[in-house]
């Protein structure tokens, strides 16, 4: 059975980002994800993570100055530097939370530009990654993403990054695989994860077209599901979607996951604080 992960960025925004490990926790969720830790103390997150019991599995290096357009630095030239800085930093927070792997965000293509050059940079500043996260024993890993959520950037399609990672060419580095980017540009999921699933490192969900809960949509993820199973893939599934009202509202679909005893587990882990 999948191994889900709350994606704190898009679920439970109900209530303040740091309210939400507790609401995860409560929910049955044995772990978490989220976009950027950057503006938040390391030992504070690190502190709510012992005390929600949660394991921390994925967050992005720094998109840098989103207000400019940037999604990712690691692949635009002349910016090395900077993308090593972000990258030393993620490094940091990984450590720190615990955290065994996460995404390097390669970065939009402005219209015109060389994007052969675009990508030898995100190439040359992975390999940079590789070796930074390899000395801890973490990982990293890419992400394409559908032109609808993102414009531009670097690689769109699956089959590209496959492509990077075999040029990338380092053990530790490995895909992301979104079901939801993946359906919009390539489809064929089932064909891809049996000819692909000794790459992926980490998966996210969400329905198709519109990005809610995976009990809607043209996508049957019970099917899905099932087929990692048979394929033994033992990562786990963050749950990156919009909540179509509340978050608690749209949790049917994760009651058959949900360990009661892991609810169990949490509560009395709170009340012998």
């Amino acid at each position: 059975m999948p191994k889900f992960a709350a994606n704190l960025s898009m679920m439970f925004q109900e209530v303040d980002f740091l309210d939400r490990f507790e609401k995860a926790a409560k929910a049955g969720f044995e772990a978490v994800e989220f976009l950027f830790p950057y503006e938040y103390d390391k030992a504070q997150l690190a502190a709510l993570l012992e005390k929600y019991q949660l394991k921390q599995v994925l967050f992005n290096t720094a998109p840098g100055d989103v207000s400019k357009g940037e999604w990712g630095l690691t692949a635009i030239p002349g910016r090395e530097a900077d993308a090593r800085e972000m990258i030393d930093s993620a490094l940091e927070y990984a450590i720190a939370l615990k955290c065994k792997r996460v995404h390097v965000m390669a970065g939009v293509v402005p219209e015109g530009a060389d994007k052969a050059l675009y990508r030898h940079t995100f190439i040359e500043n992975m390999r940079y990654a590789s070796e930074k996260f390899k000395a801890h024993n973490l990982e990293v890993v890419i992400e394409a993403l559908s032109p609808p959520i993102k414009p531009n950037y670097l690689f769109h399609s699956q089959h590209e990054a496959v492509a990077l990672l075999k040029e990338i060419d380092r053990e530790n580095v490995g895909l992301q695989y979104d079901f939801f980017h993946a359906q919009l540009v390539d489809g064929n999921i089932a064909n891809f994860l049996q000819d692909h699933i000794g790459l992926i490192k980490h998966i996210q969900i969400a329905s198709v077209p519109y990005r809610h809960e995976p009990d809607q949509g043209e996508l049957n993820y019970c099917w899905l599901f099932g087929l990692l199973d048979e394929l033994g893939y033992n990562g786990w599934v963050g749950c990156e979607y919009k909540p179509k009202t509340t978050t608690e509202a749209g949790l049917n679909w994760f009651n058959k996951y949900r360990s009661a005893k892991t609810v169990e587990k949490i509560l009395d882990h709170l009340e012998l604080q």
